[in-house]
């Protein structure tokens, strides 16, 4: 449904605003820009499964983008030094989150609220207010860099293969357990339309300037946290903490360790957005980031999450990245102004809970 959703929205704006919406170049542009909520995202979806919730993603945002920036230009640090402290600036500030969510029982809301505060303050007095910039050439290869129209093909062939291989491996573990499949032709009938709209993308990509560097970094961790999530122990323990914590818990299930756990990979996966952001502006701003932990829940609750818990996919969660990237660059090209672009997201942000909560008292009446 989310896909129909997000075609959907794509030929309205194609319409309104007469095909410019889904030339090479804007769509590049649109997948390009969808990559940095696309990273808060990621992260943000484990912790609304565990029944949590993280605002202060676009405050360390921010402080990761000051941090990466001071030391790569006024610092004059190796980049790839840089790149790793900030990281581990990532997974400290969310162990300091996870900390008290999971081994002082604060609220993770109160926790979050507070970091909001605390990551933006630190950021306003270690840069003094000031933008910083601009970047070394790496950072610009990361936030703006192509990828050759050989690579977009030899990645369209490796994921082509393994999207096959996926598919018909998930088909004979499901007839070997017993578990209802779709008829072989409409699961080749699937799979074809798979790959063909795989090929369809990257040619596309091809006929603007190649695949977007960091459109390939976040198909990286989409394809790692898709697995932690769907096919760990790990991940497992997630989904069983959202759904019943009082179960897990006397499943055996290490509550606080996991927690602890989830909300430092959601200040890593902060940490890189905040790197990437940082790169495609090549300058760092105190305003960095601001709101972005909005951008990020939403683009979760859009793409399946429930904020009850136990609930969520990250493909989802990317997927209504997308949608919400597609929302303001399209709005944008039909000149809507700002306040309208607010206004139309959060109705939609509204309507997406709605249809979360309708659907599960529907199932509970059944």
């Amino acid at each position: 449904m989310m896909i129909i959703a997000l075609v959907s929205i794509w030929i309205i704006f194609s319409f309104t605003t007469g095909g410019d919406f889904l030339t090479a170049r804007n769509i590049s542009n649109l997948f390009r820009q969808s990559v940095f909520t696309s990273m808060l995202a990621i992260g943000m979806v484990m912790v609304i499964i565990m029944g949590h919730i993280d605002l202060s993603v676009g405050s360390l945002v921010g402080l990761a983008g000051g941090v990466v920036a001071i030391l790569d230009v006024w610092q004059g640090m190796n980049p790839v030094f840089s790149i790793g402290l900030t990281l581990l600036l990532g997974l400290i500030l969310g162990l300091w989150n996870g900390w008290w969510t999971a081994y002082r029982k604060v609220p993770s809301f109160i926790v979050t609220l507070g970091g909001l505060l605390i990551f933006r303050g630190i950021l306003v007095g270690i840069t003094g207010g000031t933008t910083i910039g601009p970047m070394s050439d790496l950072f610009y290869y990361f936030g703006k860099g192509y990828f050759s129209d050989i690579t977009g093909l030899i990645f369209a062939l490796v994921v082509g293969l393994a999207v096959i291989f996926i598919q018909l491996k998930s088909r004979k573990d499901k007839l070997k357990y017993g578990f209802d499949v779709l008829p072989l032709k409409f699961e080749i009938l699937k799979i074809a339309v798979s790959v063909i709209l795989l090929v369809v993308f990257i040619l596309v990509f091809n006929a603007y300037r190649g695949i977007p560097i960091p459109l390939m970094v976040l198909a990286i961790f989409l394809a790692i946290f898709s697995f932690i999530t769907n096919k760990t122990t790990f991940g497992r323990y997630i989904y069983a903490i959202g759904g019943n914590s009082d179960a897990a818990k006397l499943s055996g299930i290490d509550i606080k360790k996991i927690t602890l756990t989830v909300f430092m990979l959601n200040g890593l996966m902060a940490a890189i957005g905040g790197i990437f952001l940082t790169s495609r502006l090549s300058a760092a701003s105190v305003a960095a980031g601001d709101g972005a932990e909005l951008d990020a829940i939403a683009s979760c609750v859009i793409g399946g999450a429930s904020l009850a818990g136990g609930i969520g996919k990250v493909g989802g969660a990317v997927v209504g990245a997308v949608v919400m990237a597609s929302l303001d660059n399209g709005m944008s090209l039909m000149n809507v102004e700002n306040f309208w672009q607010s206004i139309i997201k959060g109705l939609i942000l509204i309507l997406a809970v709605w249809v979360d909560i309708y659907t599960k008292n529907k199932k509970s009446a059944a």
